[in-house]
């Protein structure tokens, strides 16, 4: 949120100050406010311009010129809610008020849409054989499958740096030369790209053991098989505001049985329940951890995401679901790799 006092104005300020202020500001708007610092109404170049043409003065008072009807936002209000309004008003600027009408900032919406650079690790598990997906994955490993003419992998990437995560560590095994070759350390992609080898299979949480003491703050871990556009800041803060152990992304998973259910108590039947739907939620391979779970993972071992889960709720530390309803999809057969070539440019714009 800018700072607002350089672009503040009072009721008895001349046209010649808000020319003043608005041009060494480049913010294209000023502020009007009481003694209090309680927004009394904006001012535009446009508002000036109108204004002078009507024959004030450039040191007649603003008081007969300014917008006293702006749209604001208040302090709680979230970003998104922010841009909503600024999209519906068509507005570049919104002054931000507390409860009590007091200027407390000013969001620029061209400064909302930039992702803000986060320092949160991305661990991204890259080492499967893709036994699933042969003969495609006989010279090359399965994140670097193309869908959509660009690998995987690379879309995962591009999906975390949209929301500000740059700092990506790639856990390689299999064919590990073509990834390296291809990211290098990911200056090409506007990130930062380490890269750790996992000599032996280690699960698909066992190779944070090797990285334990560059894990510090809350970090991601994902499945490099992976196409979705959750919107990772959003979830990040969800971990973090629920003040979580271990976050998994969690998927809705419907099961329809093809036949009537009979349920029945030994010999007598109670209902008949034709072709119902079960549904369950499942595991995204999407996750947030606390480094505080780097304390159960065994050094250089073989350790899963659900033993780890188990671990966390058997110990009472507090574990959380973050449902997604965003498009996902885990390609780890044929028919999913087809269907990911066929809606990739209808979902993603990367």
């Amino acid at each position: 949120m800018k700072n607002y006092k350089n672009i503040l104005l009072k009721l008895s300020s001349t046209i010649k100050d808000a020319l003043k202020i608005i041009d060494i500001s480049g913010m294209q708007i000023a502020l009007v406010v009481d003694e209090n610092e309680k927004l009394i109404g904006t001012l535009t170049d446009g508002d000036i311009r109108r204004g002078l043409l009507s024959n004030l003065s450039l040191e007649d008072s603003i008081e007969s010129i300014i917008f006293t009807t702006p749209t604001v936002c208040h302090i709680e209000d979230t970003k998104e809610k922010i841009l909503e309004i600024a999209v519906a008003k068509k507005i570049y600027q919104i002054p931000i008020v507390d409860n009590d009408g007091k200027i407390v900032g000013i969001e620029e919406v061209d400064e909302l849409l930039k992702p803000q650079t986060k320092t949160n690790k991305v661990v991204l598990m890259v080492g499967g054989l893709g036994t699933r997906l042969r003969p495609l994955t006989e010279h090359t490993p399965k994140p670097m499958l193309k869908v959509g003419n660009k690998p995987i992998l690379e879309t995962i990437i591009l999906n975390f740096k949209k929301y500000g995560f740059t700092n990506i560590v790639l856990c390689v095994s299999y064919k590990s030369e073509i990834i390296e070759e291809y990211f290098k350390d990911g200056t090409e992609f506007g990130v930062n790209i380490e890269y750790i080898h996992e000599n032996k299979r280690m699960g698909t949480v066992g190779a944070l053991s090797l990285i334990k003491d560059k894990l510090t703050e809350s970090f991601f871990v994902m499945n490099g098989d992976l196409l979705t556009n959750i919107n990772f800041e959003n979830m990040m803060e969800y971990h973090l505001s629920n003040q979580s152990i271990a976050t998994m992304g969690v998927r809705e998973y419907d099961f329809q049985v093809p036949y009537g259910v009979v349920n029945i108590d030994g010999k007598n039947i109670l209902s008949i329940e034709e072709k119902p739907v079960h549904k369950f939620f499942v595991s995204g391979g999407v996750y947030v951890l606390d480094n505080k779970v780097l304390d159960f993972i065994p050094d250089n071992e073989f350790y899963d995401m659900p033993t780890l889960f188990e671990e966390v709720i058997e110990a009472r530390l507090k574990s959380i679901s973050f449902p997604i309803y965003e498009y996902w999809l885990d390609i780890g057969r044929m028919e999913e790799f087809k269907k990911a070539n066929n809606e990739f440019h209808e979902v993603f714009n990367v």
